[in-house]
Parts: structure tokens; C-alpha cells; sequence
């Protein structure tokens, strides 16, 4: 036998056995060890099932969306003069065209994201610009400012405290 060759039959076999040793548990038929098992419980009495395929999977239709009502509502209120382009509840995302706010004389084009369920202010970015490029931090923040305390004025409003 040739060093090429055995060096190939090494890898081969090498390979094998390390692919035969991720085989075990749930799909083996014998279950999960208990050591596994402690693994994959979370604490919380629950066994965890998740796995890298989820990734994958379509989501269920009666999924809940993971954002902020308040924060998204008042998006959609303080930035009612742009014509919105595209929204996106599951990902947090508002998309806008170019607009002009009343009595103002500049086109402004925003992106939003919520990413949060918190009413915080980490739970909001919004991405200004004109047609000339973005606009500065401050005009953006400005928004953001807008858009939170108009978020808790619909919470007020909701009397859910």
C-alpha cells in the first residue's frame, strides 16, 4: 500500500469515527442519558428541544410578534406625513419613502427598527436621510424623542400600568 493511500484510508476512517460519535442521542432510539437530559433541561422543569434546524423551519402562523405595540404604533403616528413602503411586524422593520413633514420645506426618507418588546429607548433606531445623504444625530435623535414620548402617551392612554 502506497503512503498516499493509507494516509487517505486514515482520514476516511478518522472521519468516520467522529461522525459516528455525533449520532447519539434522540435519533439513536435509546433516548437521551440522563446527563443529557439534565443538559438540555433549562431549570425550569422544561426540556429544552430547540436545535440549529429551527433556524430553517418556517415559522408557525400563530407566532407572536417580538416587538414594542407602543414603540410601533407611535412610529407609524409621529412619521404619518412619509408614504410607507414596506412593513415588516416580525422583524421589527418600517420602511419609508421620501416625504415632507408639514410646514417643512426638506424631503426625508426614514428607516425604523424596533427590536424589543421593552418600551426603552434600546428598543428603537431610526435611520434618517434627505436626498442629499443622512441627516445629523441630532435630527435623528429628535425623531427618536418624538417617537418615545408619543409611545408613552399610547401607553398612558392603554391604562395598562
Amino acid at each position: 500500500m502506497t503512503p498516499i493511500r493509507s494516509a487517505r484510508l486514515f482520514i476516511i476512517a478518522a472521519t468516520c469515527t467522529a461522525l459516528s460519535a455525533c449520532g447519539g442521542g434522540i435519533g439513536s432510539g435509546g433516548g437521551l442519558s440522563s446527563s443529557a437530559a439534565s443538559a438540555a433541561n433549562d431549570g425550569d422543569g422544561l426540556e429544552n428541544t430547540s436545535s440549529i434546524w429551527d433556524v430553517l423551519r418556517r415559522p408557525d402562523a400563530n407566532t407572536n410578534v417580538h416587538v414594542n405595540k407602543y414603540i410601533w404604533n407611535a412610529s407609524l403616528d409621529v412619521l404619518s406625513f412619509l408614504p410607507v413602503e414596506s412593513v415588516d411586524p416580525f422583524s421589527g422593520v418600517i420602511t419609508t419613502g421620501y416625504g415632507r413633514p408639514p410646514g417643512g420645506g426638506r424631503a426625508y426618507r426614514a428607516t425604523i427598527l424596533v427590536n424589543d418588546v421593552a418600551l426603552e429607548a434600546r428598543s428603537l433606531n431610526v435611520a434618517l436621510q434627505t436626498r442629499n445623504g443622512p441627516v445629523s444625530v441630532g435630527t435623528a435623535r429628535a425623531v427618536e424623542d418624538a417617537i418615545l414620548a408619543r409611545a408613552r402617551q399610547l401607553r398612558i392612554a392603554d391604562g395598562r400600568l
